[in-house]
């Protein structure tokens, strides 16, 4: 018996809960086609076209950003015990990095320090850059292989 396939808001609404749950999420960057992880903190736009973080400029991470702005994030829910092959969910996150513009500036870091207040000081300093994900399309995997997907655009192979 196969199971009823969730509609794209049922879809939208557990990835919102998985992303309003948790502060961290890996970060994969490349460059040269060497992958390479990073924690980061995240806040996400409500319409989740959008992930925002900070990073400083003279960071491996960011000249990685730079040289290839495609990108995939993980945000789970693991609590790092057996429990987790039934109960964790895990989503994958891929898009295409950019700095903020000016005139979304305040309004992102805004929101962004709504879900961490307490690196204010850091998201101001002149050698951090306040950077977006534009989303491309979510994975979202719980049930240890129950996998769902949202496309943010028609262009669902985005790393061909």
């Amino acid at each position: 018996m196969t199971q009823p396939q969730e509609t794209e808001k049922e879809i939208r609404k557990k990835i919102s809960a998985l992303l309003e749950s948790q502060l961290l999420a890996v970060l994969a960057s490349q460059r040269h086609g060497q992958p390479y992880s990073s924690l980061i903190a995240f806040a996400h736009s409500k319409d989740l076209r959008h992930i925002y973080f900070v990073t400083p400029k003279a960071t491996r991470k960011f000249i990685n950003l730079i040289s290839e702005p495609r990108v995939s994030l993980l945000v789970d829910s693991r609590s790092n015990t057996e429990v987790d092959f039934h109960q964790a969910e895990a989503v994958t996150i891929m898009g295409v990095v950019s700095e903020v513009g000016e005139d979304d500036l305040a309004a992102c870091r805004s929101l962004y320090l709504t879900r961490h207040p307490y690196l204010e000081e850091f998201i101001h300093s002149p050698s951090t850059a306040f950077l977006q994900v534009t989303v491309r399309s979510y994975i979202l995997v719980n049930n240890f292989q129950h996998v769902m997907e949202l496309h943010m655009t028609d262009d669902h192979d985005i790393f061909a």
